[in-house]
């Protein structure tokens, strides 16, 4: 059965739905994207039209059709350091912070990556922080959580466990010390399964650092605790202006006093109304 194509006003129809329920603003040139990610399920599932699966996810009171479609347009491009100008400047400002907390009798060190994709970005910060914090660790609770649009990356992320090849690239004292090699199943970003691969897993040191949770951004936060840290990096370029303004000023409700915001490098908070202190460029603290 041929799938009637998707039209301008079905773009418009997806474009104003995708940004109302998550703050994605995709933009004209996006059109043949969203064509190319939902064909196959489209195909798959049966849907005569576009329309028709746009009428799916409208109906869905589950709201798992709309995690769906959000996950096939998302672009989940990470690797451990990228970008690794932040990790050393965690590195740098952790041991002042770690004795300002001593006085105040406080042990922990909360730290967020909004956008955590398949888990480099949360699992190197553990890293960065054990490094940082050196032989005083074991006295310090250190909790990451990683948070995303899709379901499907965060069980890639929950599950530890990347290909040889992401790991040619980490220091040997990185690779020894925080992964396990192992052969096993994995599941590559397309969904394809490729079988008795050569794997490195996370050690269950790591792993227990990290908690994953799916979260929208544009609801409101469930956390009861605010953050040391908050990474939010290459996630505002998906949105407009004034959601940006929005999610900057909920990140500055949820990081403590002295705390810091990390962004892309292809971000800025230049003509959005916050509170925040500029450190240096796509740093900022409260």
């Amino acid at each position: 059965m041929a799938i009637i194509d998707l039209t301008d006003s079905d773009f418009e129809n997806f474009r104003k739905l995708i940004y109302d329920r998550s703050g994605i603003s995709l933009n004209d040139s996006k059109k043949e994207l969203l064509r190319t990610r939902l064909r196959s399920r489209l195909e798959r599932e049966g849907y005569p039209s576009f329309r028709a699966y746009l009428d799916e996810v409208r109906n869905d009171t589950s709201g798992m059709e709309l995690v769906l479609l959000l996950d096939a347009i998302s672009t989940n491009l990470t690797s451990f350091y990228r970008e690794n100008g932040h990790f050393q400047f965690i590195k740098s400002v952790v041991p002042a912070l770690a004795e300002k907390k001593k006085k105040s009798s406080d042990q922990t060190f909360r730290i967020w990556s909004a956008g955590c994709s398949s888990g480099e970005e949360p699992y190197t910060l553990a890293f960065v922080m054990l490094e940082a914090l050196g032989d005083a660790a074991s006295h310090w609770d250190v909790k990451i959580l990683g948070t995303d649009l899709s379901t499907d990356i965060l069980r890639r992320a929950m599950d530890g466990r990347y290909e040889i090849e992401k790991m040619k690239d980490l220091p040997p004292h990185v690779r020894d010390r925080y992964f396990r090699r192992e052969t096993g199943d994995i599941q590559t970003k397309s969904g394809k399964i490729l079988k008795n691969r050569e794997l490195s897993r996370i050690v269950p040191e790591i792993r227990e650092m990290v908690t994953f949770r799916r979260l929208n951004l544009m609801e409101s936060f469930p956390f009861k605790h605010q953050f040391d840290f908050i990474f939010c990096r290459n996630v505002m370029i998906y949105f407009d202006k004034p959601t940006q303004g929005v999610l900057v000023n909920k990140f500055y409700n949820f990081i403590r006093e002295g705390g810091y915001l990390l962004i892309g490098h292809s971000e800025s908070l230049t003509g959005l109304k916050n509170n925040f202190k500029y450190v240096q460029p796509t740093v900022y603290q409260k």
